[in-house]
């Protein structure tokens, strides 16, 4: 008698708004099936209005877990059950594990970045600036200040959102974290080792956008990172590799965070380089 199989596959998934530009399913996939996973990871694209039903539809259907991206990181905290120490601290979820009944959130985002940061420069010492206050620099800066970096620049449009994030990671780290309002071009000091784009601003389709930086500003000795994957090679960093820096894509912080990810809903650790490969399939050779 043949053996008997089962045609359930576990679900996990990534909501966001919009969402169509996130390539996360083309690397978690594969990585799955590396693993010898019948499991699918869905792109899923929820307006803010409709993510309590979202979250619920999820528990209703056994989902294993799910990713938030923007713009749920924050608002999705009132909907779960509880948060990890991380997702505490830094005030923001992109990763919800669901598992007996419990849906609790996860931050992946800051430790992904920072082993991206790490395999290119010590964090201890340094002196970084966050364009951005939002989900991802919420998570990258705690992380940077609670990792050893000696001070922080919050530089981000709306005041009282930066001034908020600069306080937080001062009282949770002991850190020194400033605000600074984005008004006008950004200048970055010569005392900054990093600058960190945690901004939406040059992710597909809006592909030729470009944080207002004065790049005449941008120096050898300077790392420049950014956090969008999509593409891979932004316009600010061709503008800063063809000033001599270093550059940082985000792609690692994806994979690095993805990693997590499965590890957490899984049990089990995918490969890095699978995932990273699959990833680099979906772009045009020019953008690897």
């Amino acid at each position: 008698m043949p053996a008997q199989r089962s045609f359930l596959q576990g679900l996990v998934g990534v909501f966001g708004f919009p969402v169509a530009e996130n390539p996360t399913q083309a690397m978690i996939e594969p990585a799955f099936a590396d693993l010898g996973l019948d499991w699918r990871y869905l792109t899923v694209e929820v307006p803010p209005d409709r993510l309590p039903d979202a979250v619920r539809g999820a528990r209703a259907m056994g989902w294993r877990g799910f990713n938030c991206t923007i713009p749920h990181k924050v608002a999705v905290i009132p909907m779960l059950d509880a948060l990890s120490p991380a997702a505490e601290a830094i005030g923001a979820v992109n990763c919800v594990v669901l598992r007996d009944g419990q849906a609790i959130g996860e931050n992946t985002d800051g430790k992904g970045f920072l082993q991206s940061l790490s395999s290119v420069r010590p964090v201890a010492g340094s002196r970084v600036v966050i364009l951005g206050a939002g989900g991802a620099a919420r998570a990258i800066g705690m992380e940077l200040a609670l990792s050893g970096a000696s001070d922080l620049t919050i530089v981000n449009r709306t005041a009282q959102r930066g001034a908020d994030l600069a306080s937080r990671i001062r009282e949770r780290s002991g850190v020194p974290c400033q605000f600074v309002p984005w008004e006008g071009r950004y200048r970055v000091g010569p005392e900054v080792d990093v600058l960190i784009n945690a901004t939406s601003i040059g992710l597909f389709s809006d592909v030729d956008a470009l944080p207002a930086v004065d790049l005449d500003a941008l120096r050898p000795g300077l790392l420049v990172c950014d956090v969008i994957p999509n593409p891979p090679r932004t316009p600010l960093l061709r503008e800063a590799e063809a000033r001599g820096c270093r550059t940082l894509d985000g792609l690692g912080m994806l994979v690095n965070q993805g990693v997590i990810g499965i590890q957490l809903w899984t049990g089990l650790d995918p490969r890095p380089e699978v995932m990273r490969e699959a990833l680099l399939d979906v772009f045009q050779p020019d953008d690897r």
